[in-house]
C-alpha cells in the first residue's frame, strides 16, 4: 500500500452494509479512498483500470442509496467492476485478480452475492436487467434493479432490443449510461444538472401527477389541457437534453450529469429511487480519473500490466532477444500486403481493431477498414452484402464474440454460399480473461456449418499462407482460420503461398503411436515427441491444417500403420476436431484404429496464464505426453 495515504474508511467497508453505516459527508473520502486503493494495487498487479477509476463515485452512491444486494445492480462487461469488487467484501483480494486461483476480471455470480449478473461480453445489462425486474414484480418482492451500462456498450444492438422491451413492459427500473467518451461545455452541463435536477424532484412529479389526476376529471378542455402540457415537458427536454431517442423508447430521461461529483450523484439517485416506470440516467465521467498518466492515455490504459505507480512505465522485464511477433500482428500486417494487391479486399472489426491487428489497414486503406462497434451479428451479416456485390470482406473477430453471430453466419453467409473470410483472433485459452473470453468452442460450432473451409495455422507463415489462400483461392462459400493469442514462433516471413484444400502435413515420421496436432498445439505434440523418443517410443507427429474438410487420405494412411491415433486441439473435445477424426473413422467402417481425443473437458475453465491452463488440463507437452504413456500401458 502506499504508506503516505491515510485511509480513514475504507479499512472497515467490508460490505455496502458497512458503507451505509457512515455519515453522507464521508463518501467523497470513501470515493478518494477507493481510487487510491485501486491504482496502489492494480499498478503492482495488472487489470483492468481505465473503466473502473472513472466510475468510482457511481459505485460509491449506488452502494449508499440503494440496499444492495437485495437491490440488484447489473454492470455491463465488467471492466467497470473493481470498485463494486473493492466495496463488496473482496477488497483484500483485489490483489489476486486476474491469476489463476484468484479473483475473476469480470463479474461472476459464483464470486459474490452482490454480483446479480455474470458479465464478460458487453450490451448485456438491460436485458438482464429486466429480467430481474420481470421476476422481482411476479414474485410480489419490492427491491430495486439498476443496469449499468458503458458508451461503448450502447453500440450493441442487444442494447436497443432490450430498452424498447423496457418501453413495452414500463417495469420499475433504472438504467445508467457511464459516458465517458463525451465532452459537455461546462454551462451546458451545469444547465442539464439544474434541468434534471429540478425535473427529478419530487415536487415536480407531483405537480405532474396532480395535473393529471385534475384534468382527468375536465371532459374536453382536460384531455387539452393535457396535450399540451406533455408537449411543453417534451419541447423543452428535447431543445436541452440529448434525451429523446430514450424517451420514444419509454424511458424518463435525466441528464447528463457529472457522473465524477459524488454528492450531485448521491442526490439524483435519492431523487429517482423510487419513481414509476423505466428510468433512464446519463452520466458522464472521466475514465482514467485520479492517475494523470491513465488520463493523458485513456486507450493504452484500459488494460494494464504491472507498472510504476508514479510514471506508468510498464515494470515488464524487457527481452534479452528480439520477441516474436503476435498473431494479431502478424494478421494485420498480412492484411495490408493482400490489400495492395487486391482492391476489392476490405477489413471488418466489431470495435477490436487494435486488439486484432486489423487497425494496420486504416492508414493505408481509410476506406477499406470498417469497424461497426460491439455488433457482431451486423459485423457479419454487413460482410455478406459486401460479398453478394463481389467485395471480398475478411471479418476480424475474438473466436469467443463470433459465438454471439453465430445464426448470421449461417442465414446470412453460409446459406448463400458467400465467400467472406473469419479470421478468428484469440482461439483457445487466452488466458487471464477466463471463461468468458476462452477461444474454446468454435471448433465445434463451425465445423457443423455446411460448406465452411476451416484452418488451424501452426505458426505464423502458415496464418499467412492460410490468409493468402482464403483470398485468392478458396473463393466459393466462407472461409474460418483460428489462431492463438500471443507471440508466434519467430520464424522469418516467407512470401505467402496457395495451400492445397484440405492436405495435411507431416511434421515427424514414427512407428508406434500418431499424432494429429491442429494448429500451434504441434509444438507441443513435437516437444512431446521428443520427449518419448527418448524413451524408446516412437511417435509420429501430423498437422492436418484443416478441421474441414478432413485429409481423408491422410487418416486412411495411418490407419493402415498405426492401432492408435491421438489428437490434440485446444478447443472443446466434444463435437471437435479429434470427434471429426473419430467420426469418418467409423463412417469409413474402421474399427481397428482406437482414436484417443486431448482437448478441453466438458467444463468451463477459470483464468490464470496460458501456461498455466494448459498444465492444469494436461494439454502441454509434459501432459502429453503423459497421456500417451497411460494409453500405451493399457
Amino acid at each position: 500500500m502506499n504508506e503516505d495515504f491515510k485511509y480513514k474508511y475504507l479499512m472497515d467497508i467490508d460490505s455496502p452494509y458497512d458503507l451505509r453505516k457512515l455519515p453522507e459527508s464521508a463518501m467523497e473520502q470513501v470515493a478518494s479512498e477507493v481510487r487510491e486503493y485501486m491504482i496502489d494495487t492494480i499498478t503492482k498487479v495488472g487489470g483492468h483500470f481505465g473503466a473502473g477509476l472513472g466510475i468510482v463515485e457511481l459505485t460509491v452512491a449506488l452502494h449508499y442509496v440503494f440496499n444492495t444486494p437485495e437491490d440488484k445492480i447489473v454492470f455491463d462487461v465488467g471492466h467497470q467492476g473493481y470498485p463494486h469488487k473493492i466495496l463488496t467484501g473482496r477488497r483484500d483480494l483485489l490483489h489476486t485478480i486476474r491469476q489463476y486461483g484468484g479473483l475473476s476480471g469480470f463479474l461472476k455470480i459464483s464470486e459474490s452475492e452482490y454480483d446479480a449478473f455474470g458479465a464478460g461480453h458487453a450490451s448485456t445489462s438491460i436485458s438482464a436487467a429486466l429480467g430481474l425486474a420481470t421476476s422481482r414484480d411476479l414474485q410480489g418482492k419490492k427491491n430495486k434493479v439498476i443496469a449499468v451500462i458503458g458508451d461503448g456498450a450502447m453500440t450493441g444492438g442487444l442494447a436497443y432490443e432490450a430498452m424498447n422491451n423496457c418501453g413495452v413492459q414500463k417495469r420499475d427500473m433504472i438504467v445508467i449510461l457511464n459516458d465517458n467518451n463525451i465532452s459537455i461545455e461546462p454551462n451546458v452541463s451545469a444547465f442539464s444538472n439544474y434541468f434534471s435536477e429540478f425535473y427529478a424532484s419530487n415536487a415536480i412529479n407531483m405537480f405532474r401527477e396532480r395535473l393529471w389526476n385534475i384534468s382527468g376529471k375536465m371532459d374536453q378542455f382536460g384531455d387539452r389541457l393535457r396535450k399540451v402540457a406533455a408537449r411543453l415537458e417534451d419541447g423543452v427536454k428535447a431543445i436541452i437534453t440529448p434525451g429523446v431517442l430514450f424517451e420514444t423508447l419509454g424511458f424518463n430521461y435525466f441528464g447528463p450529469i457529472n457522473g465524477n461529483n459524488t454528492r450531485k450523484l448521491l442526490k439524483i439517485l435519492r431523487q429517482i429511487k423510487d419513481l414509476k416506470g423505466p428510468i433512464f440516467l446519463h452520466i458522464m465521467t472521466q475514465k482514467g480519473k485520479g492517475y494523470a498518466p491513465a488520463e493523458n492515455d485513456i486507450y493504452n490504459f484500459h488494460a494494464i500490466g504491472k507498472i510504476d505507480k508514479l510514471t506508468g512505465k510498464s515494470l515488464a522485464k524487457q527481452p534479452t532477444v528480439p520477441t516474436p511477433q503476435n498473431y494479431s500482428s502478424v494478421f494485420g500486417n498480412a492484411m495490408n500486403e493482400i490489400c495492395k494487391m487486391n482492391n476489392n479486399v476490405v477489413g471488418i472489426t466489431a470495435a477490436m481493431g487494435d486488439g486484432t491487428g486489423l487497425i494496420k489497414i486504416e492508414k493505408d486503406f481509410p476506406d477499406r477498414y470498417f469497424d461497426v462497434g460491439i455488433a457482431e451479428g451486423h459485423a457479419v451479416t454487413f460482410s455478406a452484402g459486401l460479398a453478394v456485390d463481389g467485395t471480398i470482406p475478411v471479418v476480424a473477430i475474438y473466436s469467443s464474440f463470433l459465438q454471439r453471430a453465430f445464426d448470421h453466419l449461417v442465414h446470412d453467409v453460409a446459406l448463400q454460399n458467400l465467400h467472406v473470410i473469419f479470421a478468428l483472433d484469440r482461439a483457445g485459452l487466452v488466458g487471464a480473461d477466463g471463461a468468458t473470453h476462452h477461444g474454446v468452442l468454435d471448433i465445434c460450432y463451425l465445423r457443423s456449418v455446411q460448406g465452411l473451409v476451416f484452418m488451424a495455422p501452426r505458426n505464423e507463415n502458415e496464418l499467412r499462407n492460410m490468409l493468402y489462400s482464403a483470398v485468392f483461392s478458396y473463393t466459393k462459400g466462407p472461409v474460418a482460420i483460428r489462431y492463438p493469442r500471443g507471440n508466434g514462433e519467430g520464424l522469418p516471413l516467407e512470401p505467402m503461398k496457395s495451400l492445397p484444400l484440405g492436405k495435411s502435413e507431416l511434421l515427424k515420421e514414427g512407428s508406434d503411436i500418431a499424432i494429429i496436432s491442429l494448429g500451434t498445439m504441434c509444438k507441443s505434440a513435437l516437444k512431446a515427441a521428443e520427449t518419448l523418443e527418448n524413451e524408446g517410443i516412437s511417435v509420429e507427429v501430423i498437422d492436418p491444417k484443416f478441421v474441414k474438410p478432413l485429409d481423408t487420405e491422410m487418416l486412411n494412411s495411418i490407419c493402415k500403420r498405426f492401432n492408435l491415433i491421438v489428437t490434440v486441439e485446444d478447443g472443446q473435445k466434444m463435437g471437435g476436431f479429434g470427434s471429426a477424426v473419430a467420426e469418418y473413422l467409423m463412417e469409413s467402417g474402421n474399427n481397428q484404429t482406437r482414436v484417443e481425443i486431448l482437448g478441453i473437458p466438458d467444463k468451463f475453465i477459470n483464468h490464470g496464464t496460458q501456461e498455466e491452463l494448459m498444465h492444469q488440463l494436461e494439454l502441454d507437452d509434459i501432459g502429453i505426453a503423459k497421456s500417451i504413456r497411460k494409453l500405451l500401458k493399457k
